[in-house]
C-alpha cells in the first residue's frame, strides 16, 4: 500500500498513549508515523517533546465522533494502533474506518463483549480483504495467548502430540491506570457484564455442548494445587484472557491447525511464601467485592471519584518496580507435559503493555507480508493467530523473557 504513514498511534495523549509515543520515537526501526487524537493542543505539545528523537512523529487531529476525519486518518496509514478507551465508547468508529480502508489495526482492549460485536460486524469483510483487526495486544492478552500458542506448537513438534489442557499461573506487581478502570466501569454501565461470563464468547461459533461449557467456566475461590505445590486463586484478567485463547484455538482448528480436541484452558494467580493460603483467599474476596461494587451504579460513581481517573496512572517509581511472570503448563492426552514462561521487569499494565502494542503495530505496518497466513489471512484475529512466532524476537529485544521446553518440577525457578 502506498500510504503517507506506516503507522498511526491513536489516543496518543492518554497515559499509555504517551508512553507508547515515546517508545516509538526512540525505536531503532525507522518509520513514517503520526500521533493522532482529538485534542490538537495536546498533540502538538507531544510532538514538540519528541521533536529531537530519531523517529519524530507528525500530528493528525481526528475526533472519534468525526467519522470523516477518522476515515481520512485510516486511509493515510498501513496500520493503526489505539490506546483510546473505553473502546465500547470510543472504538467503533476507528475500527469501522480501518475495515473500510483495509488498514491493519491493533489495540489494548480487554472489553470482550465489545470485541464480540466487532466479530459479528466485521470479521467476514476483514477476512475477505485480508485486513488484520487484532484486539487484546497488551498484558491482556499476549502473555496468555502467545504463550499458549508457543506451548501447543512445541508439544506438537517435540512430543508429537496434541494438547488437551493448558493452565496459566500469574505472579505480578504493578498498578492500574485510569483508562483500565474506566473500561471496567463502562462494561457494567453498558450492561455487558453478564454476557462477558460466557466462556466461549469470542469463538467463531459460541455454541458449545453443555459439558464443555461446564468444564470451562471461570474458577471461583482459592485452592491448593498439588502439581504446582502452591496456593492459587482466580486471576483477575482470566475472564478476558481465557476467551481470547479459546478463540485462537477455535480459529486454528478451522485452518486445520487444531490445538487439541477437546482443548481446555484456565488461568490462576499463584501465591508463595508465608500465609499464601490466606493471601489467595483475601485476593479472591477483594476481587469479588470490587466487581460487585462496579456493578452497582451508586458504588460505581463513588469508585470513579476516588480511584485513578482516565489519563493518569502509576508513578515512574511504581512502574519501575512492577513485574510479571506467566508460567504455562500444558498436558497431552497421554499425560506428558511441557512448560512455557513469559516474564518482564516493569509494570505489566503499562510498561509491558505499551511494548507489546507497539511491536504488534510495527509488525502490521512494516512486516505484514511475513506474518502467518500472509497475504490472505484477515479478520478479527487474536495476537497468536495474527502474529504467531514472528512476535517472539521482537518481544525478546524489548526486554521480555520467553522460554518453552519440558515441564519443570514444582517449585523450580
Amino acid at each position: 500500500m502506498d500510504r503517507r504513514y506506516d503507522l498511526v498511534l491513536y489516543g496518543a495523549t492518554g497515559f499509555v498513549g504517551r508512553l507508547a509515543a515515546a517508545y516509538l520515537a526512540l525505536h531503532d526501526e525507522r518509520i513514517r508515523w503520526a500521533v493522532a487524537g482529538r485534542d490538537a493542543r495536546k498533540l502538538e505539545a507531544l510532538r514538540t517533546r519528541l521533536a529531537t528523537t530519531p523517529n519524530a512523529p507528525e500530528v493528525v487531529v481526528a475526533d472519534s465522533t468525526d467519522h470523516a476525519a477518522v476515515d481520512a486518518t485510516a486511509a493515510q496509514t498501513r496500520a493503526l494502533i489505539t490506546t483510546a478507551g473505553p473502546y465500547a465508547l470510543y472504538g467503533d468508529a476507528v475500527v469501522d474506518a480501518c475495515v473500510r480502508q483495509r488498514t491493519h489495526y491493533a489495540d489494548i482492549t480487554g472489553e470482550t463483549v465489545w470485541v464480540r460485536r466487532l466479530i459479528d460486524r466485521h470479521h467476514a469483510q476483514a477476512e475477505r480483504d485480508g485486513t488484520r483487526i487484532v484486539p487484546f495486544c497488551g498484558f491482556d492478552s499476549i502473555p496468555s495467548d502467545l504463550g499458549t500458542w508457543l506451548l501447543v506448537r512445541h508439544m506438537q513438534h517435540s512430543l508429537g502430540a496434541s494438547t488437551v489442557e493448558v493452565r496459566a499461573f500469574f505472579r505480578l506487581a504493578g498498578g492500574f491506570n485510569g483508562g483500565t478502570l474506566a473500561s471496567n466501569f463502562a462494561r457494567h454501565a453498558l450492561g455487558d457484564a453478564a454476557r462477558s461470563r460466557d466462556p466461549f464468547l469470542l469463538d467463531p461459533d459460541p455454541r458449545h455442548a453443555f459439558d464443555e461449557i461446564e468444564a470451562n467456566l471461570d474458577p471461583t475461590g482459592p485452592h491448593f494445587d498439588p502439581h504446582l505445590d502452591a496456593w492459587v486463586a482466580p486471576f483477575i484478567m482470566g475472564p478476558i484472557n481465557t476467551r481470547v485463547v479459546r478463540r485462537s484455538a477455535a480459529l486454528s482448528a478451522q485452518w486445520g491447525e487444531a490445538y487439541g480436541i477437546p482443548f481446555r484452558y484456565q488461568e490462576y494467580t499463584q501465591f508463595g511464601g508465608p500465609l499464601s493460603g490466606a493471601k489467595s483467599a483475601a485476593v479472591s474476596v477483594a476481587a469479588a467485592l470490587f466487581d460487585a461494587g462496579a456493578a452497582f451504579a451508586p458504588t460505581r460513581r463513588l469508585l470513579t471519584k476516588v480511584l485513578t481517573p482516565p489519563g493518569q496512572g502509576p508513578s515512574e517509581l511504581m512502574m519501575d518496580r512492577g513485574w510479571f511472570r506467566t508460567e504455562l503448563r500444558g498436558r497431552t492426552a497421554d499425560g506428558r507435559s511441557a512448560h512455557a514462561l513469559i516474564s518482564f521487569s516493569g509494570d505489566p499494565g503499562n510498561r509491558a503493555t505499551l511494548r507489546m502494542l507497539c511491536e504488534s503495530g510495527l509488525l502490521l505496518a512494516r512486516h505484514a507480508d511475513s506474518l502467518p497466513g500472509a497475504p490472505t489471512r484477515g479478520g478479527v484475529l487474536t495476537p497468536a493467530t495474527a502474529f504467531g512466532d514472528t512476535l517472539v524476537p521482537r518481544l525478546r529485544a524489548a526486554g521480555f523473557r520467553i522460554e518453552v521446553g519440558e515441564a519443570r518440577a514444582a517449585g523450580a525457578p
